[in-house]
């Protein structure tokens, strides 16, 4: 549905459902001299339906949209792009782009790379048939890309008030925008009311050896965020954030505790990062072992940094232990 969120200028929020375990993924319509759409949901026949419906609403069509801000590429906030205007300006981080176009170059090295992964996690066979269907969920995504790229502090025509950030985390492509105005953020999946973020393990971007380490860079994002005068957050899902410093208060404690659990079950014994993740995740990890083993690997990387664990990767899997610094 189309909501009026009261502002200097007018936002609107239109929610669009998604075939995703998530549930509605909010966009926005920012309309000033030019009439912004950030984020562009997932690419199902009812999402284009709804979307259309609530624009009509409102007195407008897709034609009046000028320009598209994606928050990240995840399908959910692209999707619908694929039946917009050809010449219509989209705007993202250019980590999204292989992502958007659905670079087939990039996705041939997905699942050797995830398939060495399991390996040095010490993942069970019986789940590598889980690797085959690793991109399925991008039929829900565009195969269109960016038609420009934005980053650090760059701001946009018709969004003069509103500085573009990026916030890696959730995903590498990662961006919010900060009206500095109102104290509007307009924040993707960085902040939500009621869930924490997945900060999820990516495959190394186009001419990187390294994965990102999305953990750390989610806490960092959060970290950057405290810093900024934020009244409320527009959210990719859930209802709008009102009380933001204690709710980033609130994710770092979280992530602390989820650390300390960690951290105290590798002071028992060492472990496999599988071994890990069955602990943390008991039989979850069973329906959603990828998003459980990225929770884990996050888990990992933040011990590791803060040199509270040490990592045997002498032979595969790797083991955790407690200890070092």
């Amino acid at each position: 549905m189309m909501n009026d969120i009261s502002c200097k200028q007018e936002i609107k929020q239109i929610t669009i459902p998604t075939p995703f375990a998530v549930g509605d993924v909010h966009t926005y319509i920012i309309i000033t001299d030019k009439v912004t759409l950030v984020d562009a949901g997932v690419k199902t026949m009812e999402a284009w339906e709804v979307f259309q419906r609530e624009l009509s609403s409102h007195g407008l069509k897709v034609l009046d949209i000028d320009q598209v801000v994606v928050t990240h590429h995840h399908p959910d906030h692209v999707g619908l792009l694929d039946y917009f205007p050809a010449n219509i300006p989209v705007y993202g981080h250019k980590r999204a782009h292989p992502w958007m176009t659905q670079d087939q170059r990039y996705f041939s090295t997905h699942e050797a790379y995830y398939k060495e992964l399991f390996e040095r996690m010490g993942v069970e066979e019986r789940f590598y048939p889980v690797l085959d269907a690793i991109d399925k969920p991008l039929r829900f995504a565009c195969q269109r890309g960016l038609t420009s790229f934005v980053g650090e502090g760059d701001r946009l025509d018709g969004l003069a008030n509103w500085r573009i950030m990026e916030t890696p985390g959730h995903a590498s492509s990662h961006l919010v925008l900060f009206d500095e105005t109102s104290g509007t953020l307009i924040g993707g999946d960085l902040i939500l009311a009621d869930i924490s973020p997945n900060p999820l393990v990516e495959p190394p971007y186009v001419d990187e050896a390294e994965r990102k380490k999305a953990m750390l860079e989610y806490i960092h994002s959060i970290e950057k965020m405290k810093r900024l005068p934020i009244k409320r957050v527009l959210p990719g899902h859930g209802d709008i954030v009102k009380n933001v410093p204690v709710l980033l208060e609130t994710r770092l404690k979280q992530q602390d505790k989820r650390a300390n659990k960690v951290l105290n079950y590798l002071k028992n014994q060492p472990a496999t990062a599988y071994e890990i993740c069955q602990f943390l995740f008991k039989s979850v990890y069973e329906k959603q072992l990828l998003l459980t083993l990225s929770e884990t690997i996050g888990q990992i990387d933040y011990l590791l940094d803060k040199g509270l664990i040490i990592e045997d990767a002498t032979s595969k899997p790797y083991t955790y232990t407690a200890g070092g610094k």
